[in-house]
């Protein structure tokens, strides 16, 4: 029978939040919060890594022989592939963040044109002090990497009356909605008030927002990442944000997490949450859904959802 490693503490929380367990499928059970490493390496061939704990969760992977495939809980898997052995299937967790991360992106936007951090420093001091803020509404909106996330960040800008949304991708795509490649930015970025970064971590998204693509972007605009840091240029940023001309709210950060010493935490204009995207309420039950249908699947001997590398079969 084959056996998987779940993010449960033990056979009773599986099955109440799984709804049970697939015929033919045995279960064991890794949490990685200072919980024991199952003693099943040799036998263990579906692993859910568990979520948020970095890639030590996958330094035994070459340990076990009849690993088959790996989920991870994270849409993005740029730092889990290379760990993996050439035979293992990877599956990420596409979709499972979208609402959560769009509503992150959302708020940072609001609570960085609104200015809500310099208020909410404010209040243990008494102080009463007005800013003027900027709205969301009758702005021109620019989302970088427009995906699954991208598009839940437009649905949710429907109620803001902003003027635009215009959609950038690796391709892009003709027809409605448009989407305009990314060798179109140039000439993008000058008409933005506030741009989200949504784009997946890739070689050729690494760095994209430098020193020329941030001076291209009109005074007043405001940059949201809620993708990876490293697709931002930290120290440009940090130049661009120390000049008054632009301001920033970030998801993400480059390095991560950011020391305390980093002098992006003390630039003015810039707004930062820990990497919480995907971190609210709605995680723990749409990763329960995600990962009984995987197991479902693969105890069914179906093929799995959501995989980014098919394994390559052993040579003999």
């Amino acid at each position: 029978m084959p056996l998987a490693w779940v993010p449960y503490a033990d056979r009773a929380e599986a099955e109440r939040r799984l709804g049970g367990i697939p015929d033919g499928l045995d279960l064991d059970f890794y949490r990685a919060d200072g919980d024991k490493l199952p003693d099943s390496l040799d036998e263990v061939a579906f692993y859910v890594l568990p979520y948020l704990k970095g890639t030590s969760v996958l330094d035994k992977v070459h340990h076990m022989p009849r690993l088959e495939a790996v989920q991870a809980l994270t849409a993005g898997y740029e730092d889990v592939l290379p760990l993996l052995p050439d035979r293992v299937t990877l599956c990420n967790a596409a979709g499972l963040h979208d609402a959560s991360t769009a509503e992150l992106a959302v708020a940072l936007a609001l609570a960085g044109g609104r200015q809500l951090d310099v208020f909410a420093r404010n209040q243990p001091h008494g102080i009463w002090n007005r800013h003027p803020g900027r709205s969301l509404a009758d702005k021109r909106v620019l989302i970088v990497g427009y995906g699954r996330i991208g598009a839940a960040i437009e649905a949710r800008l429907q109620g803001f009356e902003v003027d635009s949304v215009t959609r950038v991708s690796r391709r892009g795509q003709a027809g409605s909605p448009l989407v305009h490649p990314f060798s179109d930015m140039d000439a993008l970025l000058p008409q933005a008030d506030v741009v989200f970064v949504t784009a997946p971590h890739t070689p050729q998204t690494e760095g994209m927002l430098g020193v020329r693509e941030l001076a291209l972007l009109p005074d007043g605009a405001l940059l949201v990442n809620v993708a990876r840091g490293k697709l931002v240029d930290t120290a440009a940023l940090v130049a661009e944000l120390s000049s008054g001309r632009i301001t920033a709210a970030l998801d993400v950060t480059e390095p991560e997490p950011l020391p305390p010493d980093h002098p992006l935490w003390r630039t003015p204009g810039v707004l930062i949450s820990p990497h919480v995207g995907g971190l609210s309420s709605a995680f723990a039950p749409r990763a329960d859904r995600l990962i009984a249908a995987q197991l479902a699947r693969f105890a069914a001997g179906q093929q799995l959802a959501n995989i980014v590398r098919t394994g390559q079969p052993q040579q003999s």
